[in-house]
């Protein structure tokens, strides 16, 4: 039996059904918006990630005799909820951003229609996927783009959760990282794996000298060796007289980075390993690895900066009822005012506004009674160049997923995605200082 996400949510979405089963309102058909308000401080622009583990994890929600006797033993809901839930599986559509695609405030992210108890018992799974996993992505395109094109290899699953850690990896690599030291996250997701040693494997040994030996012996020359485990200077030494000038790179995790890269680079030149190169690991973060850019450094390896998104754990995406069905079977609107929590009612479609150069511009939300289009992932150019590219398209319809969004071709997928978005932001977007939102939302 496939493991059910269903009880990964929390207890009022399940209450909230069963008081709208007593009241006749559980069936309402219903249009739930995913959305930020804002982008977290300093932050340009967000991208979005989780979608592809999302539609697993939807599909996969189901009560079976174990979820539905633990509610039942613990008084959650009442029979009537109870025989609902053990014949739940959502048949309504979702909508919702590319995966991989920028998003800025009020950018309806993910829509999702469907009767109101369907919808609203997937409110804290939705959040907590696309919250964390946008969060990750959005730090990982920051790095990214300061990078400069050096390789870099996400490395946290030791800093987080033993699930978030195989989210954070996917997300990375959807955002630009290029690996990932998590064997999980290249099984389920595709994602490529890469890994030599850590200072324990020297410490095992009698000496430095003999840990390089072993290393080398089993990977060939080509292996990155990790030469701070004592001394720097002696540990690049050794590595070249045991792996040779073709040694593949030298790791360097710890000291004064810029100039411990710069002395390791000369001597690495002096020893005639010019085509050996150098990778650091060292609690880095975006602006870390923006103030190596001049450094003769190679690739990045980073852990808990990524994993926690680089300050912002969390997107602050929220998930709010925009519209239902009366009892004429007309769409009214509806909408959260209170204050600095209010929210803009509706069904909505957008696009966005991209000028003849292919610079995004503008993100236009249209309220529309008639909501996103089935036939979405249109682009429409007028005589100037400048065109309107639709953002949301359907993952799932009448309750069945689109498979290409799912397991690594879904990933890879989003990766591409993430890189045509890249291309499309302003050149401000890239900037690490505090600014404006590079792109504004207009309603329309």
């Amino acid at each position: 039996m496939t493991e059910s996400s269903a009880l990964r949510t929390d207890r009022y979405e399940l209450t909230m059904v069963d008081a709208a089963i007593q009241s006749g309102t559980a069936n309402r058909e219903c249009m739930f918006e995913g959305f930020a308000r804002r982008l977290p401080n300093g932050r340009r622009y967000g991208i979005v990630a989780g979608t592809g583990r999302l539609l697993d994890l939807i599909r996969d929600f189901r009560f079976h005799d174990a979820e539905l006797d633990w509610l039942r033993d613990n008084n959650v809901v009442r029979p009537p909820t109870l025989d609902w839930l053990a014949d739940y599986s959502f048949s309504g559509n979702i909508w919702g951003y590319r995966e991989g695609d920028a998003y800025f405030p009020g950018s309806p992210i993910i829509q999702v229609d469907g009767t109101f108890a369907e919808c609203v018992v997937l409110e804290t799974l939705i959040l907590s996927v696309l919250n964390y996993d946008s969060a990750v992505a959005s730090a990982a395109a920051r790095m990214v783009s300061v990078s400069l094109g050096r390789p870099l290899a996400e490395m946290g699953s030791r800093r987080t959760g033993e699930y978030s850690a195989v989210a954070a990896a996917r997300a990375a690599y959807i955002a630009g990282f290029g690996a990932t030291s998590n064997l999980e996250a290249g099984r389920s997701w595709g994602v490529p794996t890469m890994g030599t040693a850590a200072h324990s494997f020297t410490l095992l040994h009698d000496s430095e000298e003999d840990a390089f030996r072993a290393q080398v012996d089993a990977f060939g020359a080509s292996t990155t060796l990790l030469v701070d485990t004592y001394n720097i200077e002696r540990g690049i030494e050794l590595a070249v007289a045991v792996a040779g000038t073709g040694l593949g790179m030298i790791r360097i995790d710890s000291g004064d980075l810029p100039t411990v890269a710069a002395a390791a680079r000369a001597q690495l030149d002096a020893l005639g390993a010019v085509n050996t190169g150098i990778t650091v690991t060292s609690d880095l973060d975006e602006f870390s690895i923006a103030a190596l850019s001049a450094s003769p450094v190679d690739a990045f390896g980073v852990g808990t900066s990524l994993v926690t998104g680089s300050g912002a754990p969390a997107a602050g995406m929220v998930y709010k009822l925009v519209a239902h069905k009366n009892a004429n079977d007309e769409w009214v609107s509806v909408a959260k005012t209170s204050a600095s929590k209010a929210s803009v009612g509706g069904r909505k479609s957008a696009v966005r506004s991209l000028d003849a150069s292919g610079t995004a511009r503008e993100e236009i939300v249209r309220v529309d009674a008639d909501g996103p289009s089935t036939a979405a992932d249109a682009v429409v150019t007028d005589a100037s160049g400048a065109s309107e590219r639709s953002l949301l398209v359907p993952l799932m319809q009448a309750g069945v997923v689109d498979e290409r969004y799912l397991g690594a071709a879904g990933t890879r997928l989003a990766r591409e995605q993430n890189a045509a978005s890249m291309r499309e932001l302003p050149i401000d977007a890239f900037r690490l200082g505090r600014g404006d939102v590079v792109i504004p939302t207009v309603y329309r």
